[in-house]
C-alpha cells in the first residue's frame, strides 16, 4: 500500500473519530437539557399538588389575610381576593411557572442550550415550596399593609420600620411593582417608562398611584420578588425586556449628565425569617450547572428542543 493511501485512511478514520465523537457530545447535550427539563416538570407538579392540598403555609395564611381583610374592609374584598388567588395554582405566580415551562418547549429563536438549560433550573427551584412559600410574602405583605396594622407582615420588617427606614409613608402595593407576574414597565412616546397593571390588577393602581421608572428606580423600597426572587420569577423574555428597560433609562441619565440608581445595584433592607433557600444562590451559578455543563461539554448552540411536559391539565 503506498504512503498516499495509508495517509489517506488514516485521515479518513480521523474524521470519522470526530463524527462520532460530535454525535457523542449532541447526545449528551440533548440528555443534559431532557434531564433539566424533566426535573422542573416534576417540581411544578409537586408544587401544584401542594397548593391544592393546602400543604404551603404561606398559601394558607394569604387566603386567611385576604378573609380577614374583606370582613374588615369590605370596600377591599375584591382586591384581597383578587391578590390571593395567588395561594392557588390558578394563581399568576404558578400559572407563571406552566406558562414558561410551555414556553421552553419550544423555544424562542437565538435561545441556546444554555439559556434552555438555566430556565429549566431556574424554573425547578421557583416551583420548590420553601421559596415558593418565600415569594408569597410580597401578596401577603401587601394585604398587611392594606389591613393598617390589623395584619402583621411576615418575612419582612413592619411597616413601620420601613416607613422610619425610608424617612416616609411605604406606598400601599409597593411589593408588587416591577413585578412581572403583575405587570410590566411600558415607555411612552416621550421615552418615559411607567407601571402598567396586567388586567384586574389594575385597580392596584387606585391603592399605589402612578409609577415612573426612574423615580422607582431611586426609592425602590424591599420586595422578595426584586431583592431575592426576581430571576427565578421571571420569564426569559420578561428578564431581557427588564434589563433592557434599566439599560435605555441609565443611558438617558447619562446624555442628561445625571446619576442613575439602579433598582437591582444592591437589595434593600427590609427581610426576615426567608428561608435559607432564599439566601442561597442559584444552582446555576453553583456546582449543579457546572456539572451539567461538564457531562454534556460545551453546550452553547446547539438546537436540541428535548422536553417533557408538565401533566397538570389547568
Amino acid at each position: 500500500m503506498s504512503d498516499f493511501k495509508v495517509w489517506k485512511l488514516i485521515s479518513l478514520l480521523c474524521v470519522m473519530v470526530l463524527m462520532l465523537g460530535c454525535e457523542s457530545k449532541e447526545e449528551r447535550i440533548q440528555q443534559t437539557i431532557a434531564h433539566t427539563q424533566q426535573d422542573a416538570s416534576r417540581a411544578i407538579n409537586a408544587l401544584g399538588d401542594a397548593l391544592d392540598k393546602n400543604q404551603v403555609r404561606n398559601a394558607n395564611l394569604l387566603t386567611e389575610y385576604a378573609n380577614v381583610l374583606s370582613q374588615q374592609n369590605p370596600q377591599l374584598s375584591n382586591i384581597a381576593q383578587l391578590i390571593a388567588q395567588d395561594a392557588t395554582s390558578n394563581g399568576p405566580l404558578y400559572q407563571s411557572l406552566l406558562s414558561r415551562y410551555q414556553a421552553l418547549k419550544s423555544p424562542q429563536p437565538g435561545m441556546s442550550s444554555d439559556d434552555i438549560i438555566e430556565q429549566a433550573v431556574l424554573l425547578k427551584e421557583a416551583a420548590s415550596v420553601s421559596l415558593f412559600n418565600d415569594a408569597l410574602t410580597d401578596p401577603i405583605n401587601v394585604l398587611a399593609d392594606m389591613s393598617n396594622g390589623t395584619l402583621a407582615r411576615v418575612g419582612a420588617v413592619s411597616q413601620s420600620a420601613e416607613q422610619a427606614a425610608n424617612n416616609g409613608q411605604p406606598a400601599l402595593g409597593n411589593q408588587l411593582v416591577g413585578n412581572a407576574n403583575y405587570g410590566e414597565w411600558q415607555t411612552n412616546s416621550n421615552g418615559t417608562s411607567f407601571w402598567m397593571w396586567y388586567g384586574m390588577y389594575r385597580m392596584l393602581g387606585d391603592l399605589v398611584g402612578d409609577i415612573e421608572y426612574s423615580s422607582w428606580s431611586k426609592r425602590r423600597k424591599y420586595s422578595y420578588y426584586s431583592d431575592y426572587g426576581r430571576k427565578r420569577y421571571t420569564s426569559y423574555q420578561g428578564y431581557k425586556r427588564q434589563n433592557a428597560i434599566e439599560q435605555r433609562t441609565r443611558q438617558s441619565y447619562q446624555r442628561q449628565g445625571r446619576q442613575f440608581t439602579s433598582p437591582y445595584a444592591k437589595r434593600k433592607a427590609g427581610a426576615s425569617g426567608l428561608s435559607r433557600a432564599s439566601h442561597t444562590p442559584s444552582s446555576i451559578s453553583r456546582s449543579s450547572y457546572s456539572r451539567a455543563k461538564s457531562s454534556s461539554g460545551s453546550i452553547r448552540n446547539s438546537s436540541n428542543r428535548t422536553s417533557r411536559g408538565v401533566s397538570r391539565g389547568k
